[in-house]
């Protein structure tokens, strides 16, 4: 079940050029690590009871890469966080929901994750993640 928002993804081009602005805000950033599978680097800041993740492309050929240069940097995905994405899952592919991947794959902060396509969502990225550092 859903239980709350857990983030914000925003892409961005550098983390190190992007950060002052959220710094600026008073916001901090809690921690930087690498997701070698997508391709990307992570930086979450803390917003009260959510957290906004800068996603900065390791890769030409990564996601956020590839959006960045078809949209340019902002607001990536909305991430909720479940405390069963397995049943979360097979509730959406019930549903007919289309997913982006076959199963949940681990994901920045040891957490679980899912990707439903904008085009189930009302055209927006949904990311569905479960333990981690959100937790």
């Amino acid at each position: 079940m859903i239980r709350k928002v857990d983030h914000l993804g925003i892409a961005v081009r550098s983390i190190e050029e992007a950060r002052g602005f959220w710094e600026a805000l008073g916001l901090a950033i809690e921690g930087v690590e690498e997701v070698p599978q997508e391709k990307v680097r992570v930086a979450m800041l803390r917003c009260g009871e959510t957290r906004l993740e800068l996603l900065e492309p390791t890769a030409p050929d990564s996601p956020i890469a590839k959006f960045i240069e078809q949209r340019g940097p902002g607001i990536h995905h909305v991430c909720l966080a479940s405390d069963d994405l397995a049943a979360d899952d097979a509730r959406l592919r019930g549903s007919g929901a289309r997913l982006l991947r076959e199963r949940p794959t681990p994901g920045a902060g040891g957490a679980l994750v899912q990707f439903v396509h904008p085009k189930s969502a009302g055209g927006v990225l949904v990311e569905l993640s479960q333990g981690g550092h959100g937790e």
